[in-house]
């Protein structure tokens, strides 16, 4: 775990809507909401492409190895993270974390890999479709294909399985999460479209916003130069010399 995981695990405290503020069985935790970021800070990032934002971001971070099950390629997942981690093949606390979201949100769902039965299903994608969630993250298995391809609502797994879930736990909402290698914290604002999803931490989305506008504006400059065959070899060459090329 990160040291920004571990630094804002320590200050969650079970005051949810609904939580107990006694003590919690082991394994079981429901933590607080994060703070909503300003709706029009969300609708910007619509326009950014998840490719755009992890080169502004260091090109290090983002989920590997999950498959949009939506299949239009040109949806996209955009909202504020509420986060789930579950024991691998049991949906209970998934179940709950849909009586909490909000519209818009996105369900970040640390599943640990498991692709042998299935967390999420038809059934759960119309409440899903209900509740008007902003999409699905799973680092786990789906199943019902065919509904989720139906489109609606973006989601991203790492695989299908026909095998269903159990419902006994335990499991934690609005915790810290490593999803399919993504560190998300509940509130960190999750992108998603045909190349993949990342997570952009809360306290960073105004300036990665800024920087990828200036990242597009510097790849127009670029496609409109390849475009017109004036691109400046230089550009390449530079790095080659630098590295001790003879060019």
């Amino acid at each position: 775990m990160t040291t920004r995981s571990i630094a804002s695990s320590a200050s969650i405290a079970p005051t949810a809507p609904g939580a107990s503020t006694g003590d919690w069985p082991p394994g079981y935790r429901i933590g607080p909401r994060a703070p909503r970021l300003p709706d029009e800070l969300i609708a910007a990032f619509r326009t950014i492409p998840v490719a755009v934002a992890g080169d502004c971001m260091g090109r290090s971070v983002g989920a590997t190895g999950l498959h949009g099950y939506h299949e239009d390629l040109g949806a996209v997942l955009c909202g504020p993270a509420v986060t789930v981690r579950v024991r691998p093949g049991d949906n209970l606390m998934i179940h709950k974390a849909l009586m909490l979201v909000q519209p818009g949100d996105v369900l970040v769902i640390d599943g640990g890999g498991d692709v042998t039965q299935a967390l999420m299903g038809g059934l759960m994608r119309t409440t899903c479709l209900v509740k008007q969630l902003g999409g699905l993250v799973i680092d786990g298995a789906l199943r019902d294909r065919l509904e989720w391809a139906e489109g609606g609502l973006p989601v991203f797994a790492r695989g299908h399985t026909h095998r269903g879930p159990a419902k006994e736990g335990p499991g934690e909402i609005n915790v810290p999460v490593a999803c399919a290698g993504l560190s998300v914290l509940p509130g960190d604002l999750v992108l998603g479209d045909a190349d993949g999803v990342i997570a952009i931490p809360a306290a960073d989305a105004a300036l990665v916003l800024q920087r990828a506008r200036l990242h597009l504006e510097k790849e127009a400059s670029i496609r409109a130069a390849n475009l017109a065959g004036t691109s400046d070899p230089e550009r390449f060459d530079a790095a080659l010399r630098a590295k001790g090329l003879p060019v």
